[in-house]
């Protein structure tokens, strides 16, 4: 088993957790504003989660292929691991459309999980690769063709995160695998430089000149003419992980390339930190330069976003390479690391527990008639948010108390070395 660099599960596992606390809080009304996203252009906290996700992928591609080396083996393994994580995003989205007849409640909750249970072992059984490709190649074609041929599932959303990550993943791969650093860095520059000509220069078809508004920018339009009806369900018509923008995505996916080649190199371990900071700084730097033309924007993933949220991953990063890895200072990084090696359990299932309890109905009183609420707002409503005063507050304690739920089961899996990977 390849050694694993503490700073990097850190890093991981502190994005996870971030992750986990603005994905779920108590009340989505009362939110302290860090712990939501910018509303159009800016960037919070929170903005900060989704490309740090993408940087780690990064480097994580470059430690798990300490040799170069492309041939159909490599590429298979690469297909199969793009596909495992695109179709547990896709999932995701389906698991709400699972339907049998007029099924509600704990019976239709029952068979969602079965599904789950089924869709996770089929993605994630130990078998050889041919039949894991073979496996991920025809649950692919097959929810696909659910989602544009079937009426139940017409309005099934195809992006979203993992969806994005699968695709950053395949791409950096390949370019890692059967390119030089300095090809790697024009790639990279080209994605930038390249989208910003896109939406700022090329005329929206039926809309008017190029600009960055919502809803009326070139990628905008190009979610909605490719993808009609299965975009995200708050804006219908695009989607901020949709199609265009994956193109700066993958910029984030290079910026971590580098930082992983940089980690691997034969350079001192101070000098490691150092450089890692200083690019962080001067990402930073450029980003905020850039928004001047091409604001910072996560819903478009601006390329000025891509180089401000890059550098803020680059000083973390190497602030923690610096602390763990190199002066050793890592008494308090336990419960960050049994976060950070298994991230996808965590990413998945938070995403299938809290739909799954909430089709529990609980009676309650509701202006002297008897209504009923899912079984997460009741925990909520009856047992978190009455000890707090402050909304917000209760809103933030409930979204602790699903964190310390998940480091509880974590620490299980943590103390019998159990790492799940896809």
């Amino acid at each position: 088993m390849k050694q694993r660099l503490t700073s990097l599960d850190v890093f991981r596992g502190m994005t996870i957790m971030l992750m986990t606390i603005v994905n779920n809080p108590g009340d989505w009304g009362n939110i302290y504003p860090p712990l939501e996203h910018a509303e159009w252009h800016g960037c919070t906290p929170t903005d900060l989660v989704f490309p740090f996700f993408l940087f780690i992928v990064g480097i994580s591609t470059v430690l798990a292929m300490p040799v170069k080396r492309f041939d159909t083996a490599v590429l298979e393994k690469i297909i199969v691991r793009a596909l495992r994580i695109f179709l547990l995003g896709l999932f995701l989205n389906f698991f709400s459309k699972i339907h049998i007849g007029e099924l509600k409640g704990v019976p239709l909750m029952l068979i969602r999980l079965a599904f789950t249970a089924l869709i996770t072992i089929a993605l994630l059984g130990d078998y050889d690769r041919k039949k894991q490709f073979l496996v991920a190649v025809g649950l692919f074609v097959g929810m696909i063709g659910m989602a544009f041929m079937l009426n139940d599932f017409k309005e099934v959303r195809i992006p979203g995160v993992l969806q994005r990550i699968a695709i950053v993943y395949l791409i950096i791969s390949v370019i890692y695998a059967t390119t030089n650093t300095t090809t790697q860095v024009i790639i990279g520059l080209v994605c930038l430089l390249g989208y910003w000509g896109l939406m700022s220069l090329v005329p929206v078809p039926g809309v008017g000149p190029a600009n960055f508004e919502k809803g009326t920018n070139l990628a905008a339009w190009l979610d909605n003419f490719l993808l009609p009806g299965h975009l995200w369900v708050t804006s219908k018509t695009w989607d901020p992980e949709g199609i265009l923008s994956t193109i700066p995505a993958i910029g984030t996916g290079i910026a971590g390339v580098l930082a992983g080649s940089w980690l691997s190199s034969r350079f001192s371990a101070n000098k490691k930190a150092a450089y890692l900071i200083l690019a962080g700084v001067l990402g930073v730097g450029l980003g905020m330069l850039w928004n001047i033309v091409f604001p910072i924007n996560k819903a478009l993933w601006t390329s000025s976003f891509v180089l401000y949220t890059s550098g803020w991953a680059l000083l973390v990063l190497g602030l923690l390479y610096f602390l763990i890895d190199v002066i050793r200072f890592d008494f308090w990084t336990k419960p960050f690391v049994i976060f950070g090696v298994n991230p996808m359990v965590v990413f998945f299932f938070s995403g299938i527990i809290p739909r799954a309890l909430n089709m529990i109905d609980i009676p309650v009183p509701q202006n002297g008639a008897e209504a009923s609420t899912g079984l997460v707002s009741w925990l909520y409503e009856y047992w978190i948010a009455p000890f707090f005063s402050a909304p917000k507050n209760a809103s933030l304690a409930g979204a602790i108390v699903y964190l310390v739920i998940w480091f509880i089961i974590l620490i299980y899996f943590y103390r019998r070395k159990l790492i799940f990977k896809v």
